[in-house]
């Protein structure tokens, strides 16, 4: 008998070393809001690595179609940035927009409103708060999905200095018929109350002059590149032709 049971420890003990995390790999045990358990394992640091930060330029793209991209991406574990969310566009005309809105803005809790709804008025935490709605945001997987979203008005440092895309699915120009009315989110949000539209135009005008000084400068050194490379193509020789079957 207590050769069997030093056994069945043994293989106890075996079974639990087995179970145990790989390198690399951390549990996390808590509540949740609501008193809802869950456990989360974090990603190996190569599957994280991978991850980048993608920074989507907002300017002319549909608010509803630009937030369900933007969704499938934080749920599939992809870092998002959307800068200028005040040229953001809506389908309709400002005046219908407004009337929506006041509508919206009359849904609160009958006796205390301060505990929400909650309705902004900056265009970045509108866009924020239109893709929280298409996310599981009360889940642990949901949370950590919208930890990953940044939205902000204009184009802050470090983001002007980076390349930025945009979604064609999502551009005005390619998927809201011409002659259509819209609305841009800042005028928008101007007309309800946000208070910070001159300062933001102010701010990118500085960043504009900026940014164009910038590009004059790449440009002229792009052709100086360009005359240098032809200055010493004939000296390459063979040399060249291998580089410009590697792509260089």
């Amino acid at each position: 008998m207590g050769t069997t049971t030093t056994t069945t420890t043994t293989a106890a003990a075996t079974m639990t070393m087995a179970r145990r995390e790989p390198p690399g790999r951390i549990t996390l045990n808590g509540r949740f809001g609501g008193g809802v358990e869950f456990s989360l394992k974090a990603m190996d640091d190569t599957t994280a690595c991978r991850r980048w930060r993608v920074i989507i330029d907002g300017r002319d793209h549909l608010l509803g179609r630009l937030a369900s991209v933007v969704a499938k991406e934080l749920l599939a574990g992809q870092k998002v940035v959307i800068v200028r969310c005040d040229e953001v566009c809506v389908s309709g005309s400002l005046v219908r927009n407004r009337v929506k809105y006041a509508q919206f803005r009359n849904k609160h809790m009958n006796t205390n409103p301060n505990r929400g709804p909650f309705h902004f008025k900056a265009p970045s935490k509108m866009v924020w708060r239109t893709i929280r709605g298409m996310i599981p945001h009360k889940t642990a997987r949901g949370a950590l999905a919208l930890g990953n979203l940044s939205t902000f008005e204009g184009i802050p440092h470090p983001y002007d200095k980076k390349k930025r895309v945009v979604i064609p699915a999502a551009l005005r120009v390619l998927r809201l018929r011409p002659g259509r009315e819209f609305t841009i989110l800042g005028v928008l949000a101007n007309s309800i109350g946000w208070k910070h539209q001159d300062l933001l135009q102010r701010l990118e005008s500085k960043r504009k002059v900026k940014a164009e000084a910038f590009y004059q400068k790449k440009k002229a050194k792009a052709v100086l590149k360009s005359k240098a490379e032809q200055a010493v193509a004939s000296e390459l020789g063979a040399v060249g032709e291998i580089l410009a079957a590697s792509g260089y």
